[in-house]
């Protein structure tokens, strides 16, 4: 049996994930003002190909049933984040035809979106399976946290560097700062995975039967396994409700509060500053207490539910006005949507096994399909809710009230769903009991 990964082990496959966030900002950020800045496309259209990239990660649990199927992660690892790499250099290669050749380059993109999306499905889906199977119980959220605040850093430095980069802007300046992020991004995933898996997994082939097993079949029957399924529920609310907000917090802020544009900017980095410190707060506290450290179903519900409250106070500011201490609910809202997303994501790595060994990449990829779906159409099912409340309540501080007001009810049906997962839980580990005890 492998020894379980150091905090060092921990940080190299973290890396994989900065290089993903690299390139997956870089197309759905940069190329995205591109398009509709600089070549003056309709908006629509890098919104259609991000909805491209998010719908191919449907298709991650057949993804994670291969690399059940062949008993090792580090192939799906590399050659996914390969294959995104390909995709984000293709997007910007696509975006500079479209100065020339609309047509030709629209026709790239949705090819490069395709493969975008698949590199990300295949890459994350056998990487977060591949920590859950190496981090000792006691630092999974720790592992989470850093995992994905190293993402988040992908995302600062890729904007900050390829920004300086890309001025004065050409299509042939894109081509070439998008080639060298997927370049970077190549070199950061093979120091962080190689070697992890090592010879022993190498030399522990999965059973016959899970290596003969059909798709269908494992699906279904990870499906039919009331912990999994329940879990992917859950996985789809809470991410619908983290979602939501995310296209409809600044349009508020300058509609109700009469914020410019740079102060809306502003406002957007004092969440994201302070899901970095709710990502962190989750193995601080841990440590400082070591009895919550493994507590991540608390967690997750404390997080949804303080979430909740969060965005009612969000639903207070918009009937209040200039008098409420915004910024200060901003940042609240980041730190309870980053303790909750750690605790979640820590939540996945803890349940993949649950199930019996060899489906552990089916059960990953169900979560992050749901997750990948939930993101989908969460901002467009803000928005919509927005401009609808709108219609019907005719004026913008009413309708960004009940909109904020509907999205924390959908974090009070995550936190109940999470007490629903956890019944779950239990109830398996009574009947696994039950079932040593009648077989001794």
């Amino acid at each position: 049996m492998m020894r379980p990964l150091s905090w060092l082990g921990i940080v190299r496959m973290g890396l994989v994930q900065t290089g993903l966030g690299a390139i997956v900002v870089l197309t759905t950020s940069t190329l995205n003002r591109v398009m509709v800045v600089e070549l003056a496309l309709p908006a629509m259209l890098p919104g259609a190909l991000v909805a491209i990239h998010y719908a191919l990660q449907v298709f991650r649990p057949a993804w994670g049933h291969g690399s059940d199927r062949g008993a090792r992660r580090t192939p799906w690892i590399i050659g996914g984040m390969a294959v995104l790499a390909l995709g984000g250099f293709l997007a910007a290669r696509a975006t500079a035809l479209m100065t020339v050749q609309p047509l030709a380059g629209t026709a790239l993109a949705i090819v490069a979106f395709c493969l975008i999306g698949g590199g990300v499905g295949a890459a994350g889906t056998s990487l977060l399976v591949l920590l859950a199977k190496r981090v000792d119980e006691k630092r999974r959220a720790a592992a989470a946290t850093i995992v994905w605040v190293m993402m988040i850093a992908g995302f600062i430095v890729t904007t900050a560097i390829a920004g300086h980069l890309l001025d004065p802007f050409s299509p042939q300046r894109l081509v070439a700062v998008s080639g060298g992020v997927s370049l970077i991004a190549m070199v950061l995933t093979l120091l962080g995975v190689w070697g992890v898996e090592g010879r022993a997994a190498a030399a522990a082939p999965a059973k016959p039967a899970a290596q003969q097993e059909s798709f269908r079949k494992a699906f279904a029957d990870v499906w039919h396994e009331p912990q999994a399924r329940r879990f992917a529920i859950f996985v789809f609310v809470s991410m619908l409700a983290y979602s939501a907000q995310d296209l409809i917090l600044e349009p508020f802020a300058g509609a109700v509060f009469g914020f410019t544009p740079g102060e809306t900017t502003k406002l957007s980095s004092v969440q994201h500053g302070g899901t970095l410190i709710g990502m962190a707060m989750v193995p601080m506290i841990g440590a400082l207490f070591p009895k919550s450290r493994g507590n991540l179903q608390l967690w997750t519900i404390g997080g949804c539910v303080a979430s909740a409250i969060a965005l009612l106070g969000l639903s207070s500011a918009a009937m209040i006005g200039p008098s409420w201490p915004l910024r200060a609910t901003v940042f609240m809202l980041g730190v309870t949507n980053g303790a909750y997303a750690v605790a979640a994501i820590g939540s996945m790595m803890e349940l993949v096994g649950a199930g019996g060994e060899h489906r552990e990449g089916v059960r990953m990829g169900l979560w992050g399909a749901a997750q990948a779906i939930a993101f989908g159409i969460g901002g467009f099912i803000g928005t919509l809710a927005s401009d609808l409340a709108r219609l019907i309540l005719s004026s913008p501080a009413l309708s960004y009230a009940a909109v904020f007001a509907a999205e924390a009810g959908l974090f009070l049906v995550s936190a109940a769903m999470a007490v629903w997962v956890h019944r779950a839980q239990n109830r398996r580990a009574v009947d696994l009991s039950n079932a040593a005890v009648a077989g001794g």
